[in-house]
Order: C-alpha cells, then sequence, then structure tokens
C-alpha cells in the first residue's frame, strides 16, 4: 500500500475523486416491516443496514433503568462476507464493541432520550461490505433508521472519516486511503447546530493540521447531512402517496 499515490499531481484521487468530494451515497428507509426503524445505505462501496427497535421497557437488568431518559443500546456486527477476510467475527470481539460504545455516545448525543424516561432503544447495525469508513456509514444508517422509527433528534447526526495527504485534507475516506498510512480522523456532527457528538482519531496527527482535519470533516458531514434529508423528503412523498394523502 505504501507504494501508492494517493492525490495525483493533477489532484485526483484512487478512485478519480477530487480532495473533498464524497462518495456516491444511496440509501432506503423502511426496509424491513417487523421493525420500528430501518435503513439501508450506501456510500462507495461499503454498505450497512441499521434496525431500530423502540422505545419500548427495559430488558433484562432493572438496574440499568435510567428514570429521567431512556437508555440507548447499540450493536455493531460485520458480515462475514463484508471483506475479502473470510474470517468469523463473533459479536463480542473488542473492536465490534469498541464500534458500538461509539455508537451509542454518538446517538445519545442526539436522541431526545429525555421523552421517554425508563425506556430502552436498540439500534443495531450491519456492515455487509466494507470499503473504508466503517463507522461513518453506520452513524449515517442509523440516523436514518432512527427517523424511520418516528424517535425525535435534536438533529441529522451525520459522519464521514477524513484523513492527510500532502498536506491536503480528503474527505470520505476509501479502504485503500485509510489503509495507505493516512492520517485521518472520523467526525460525527449535528449540522445545524455545529455541535460534534463524537470525535475519534487512531493515529498520531499533528497539531498544527487537527483544525484543518476537523474543518474539512465538518464541511464533508454538511454534505452528508443534505443527502440524508433528500432520502427522508423523498421516503415521506413515497409514503404520502401510497397512503392517499
Amino acid at each position: 500500500m505504501a507504494g501508492l499515490e494517493l492525490l495525483s499531481d493533477q489532484g485526483y484521487r484512487l478512485d478519480g475523486r477530487k480532495a473533498t468530494e464524497l462518495r456516491k451515497v444511496q440509501a432506503r428507509m423502511g426496509v424491513f416491516a417487523q421493525a420500528d426503524g430501518s435503513a439501508y445505505l450506501e456510500q462507495g462501496n461499503t454498505k450497512a443496514l441499521a434496525v431500530v427497535y423502540g422505545p419500548h421497557e427495559m430488558r433484562g437488568s432493572r438496574s440499568r433503568t435510567l428514570h429521567d431518559r431512556a437508555v440507548i443500546n447499540c450493536q455493531y456486527s460485520m458480515a462475514t462476507f463484508s471483506t475479502a477476510e473470510r474470517k468469523r467475527r463473533p459479536h463480542g470481539d473488542r473492536k465490534s464493541t469498541e464500534m458500538s460504545l461509539h455508537l451509542k455516545q454518538t446517538f445519545e448525543a442526539a436522541v431526545m432520550t429525555q421523552l421517554y424516561p425508563r425506556s430502552q432503544i436498540d439500534i443495531y447495525v450491519k456492515i455487509l461490505q466494507s470499503d473504508g469508513g466503517n463507522y461513518s456509514v453506520c452513524v449515517n444508517a442509523a440516523t436514518l433508521a432512527v427517523i424511520d422509527a418516528g424517535i425525535p433528534m435534536r438533529d441529522y447526526v451525520c459522519a464521514c472519516t477524513v484523513g492527510f495527504v500532502d498536506e491536503t485534507p480528503l474527505a470520505d475516506l476509501c479502504f485503500a486511503e485509510e489503509s495507505g498510512g493516512v492520517s485521518s480522523l472520523a467526525l460525527a456532527l449535528l449540522p445545524r447546530g455545529g455541535q460534534i457528538a463524537l470525535l475519534q482519531m487512531d493515529a498520531r496527527l499533528h497539531q498544527d493540521h487537527l483544525e484543518t482535519l476537523i474543518e474539512a470533516a465538518m464541511t464533508a458531514c454538511k454534505g452528508v447531512s443534505k443527502v440524508l434529508d433528500e432520502v427522508v423528503r423523498q421516503h415521506l412523498q413515497e409514503r404520502s402517496v401510497l397512503s392517499g394523502e
């Protein structure tokens, strides 16, 4: 991977995108009738399915009950066939547990949990095909599923992974870029108020570059939010047509 030129002299990336250009996003809401909310989302070649149940009564240990707000339970998993490596990924492995925690923290910042005291909201996300930006794609898919479930949110919560190559920020990294030694961060944003729900970094980055990278990530997240808003409006329009309104 070290030999790959991640950004050409003309300013093009491996997949032909410009530095700040997002991957193509396609999504559908309401893909599972059995769930309270569901969504399927493709961001480039990364594909995710999100399902939401609740709000409902607390299940399991009653000691987890919060008397002033709902508990958000998130579970992240990857399909065995999602990458070129055909290895089993048990639900309890370290990476899945870490990702589930990140998703929980993200949606606790966005969902209006105070409206549902002593309740539980379950968010399940599965990566069906992985090509970089797994956390970001999961957040974007889960946002649509939560909206489909009719659960109030403070704002869309949108996420994007950005990296830094040759003094240039790259938006919405693919797997080749993520594994090419790029300093990167993942950011989840509530775009209207500019509130950062989660910021994750797995590699070292010089502090002089941090502000530039965060600005690039916030701009990319705002671009994602426009796409998600179009998906929601299209879904509502289709539902109103079906219901004869």
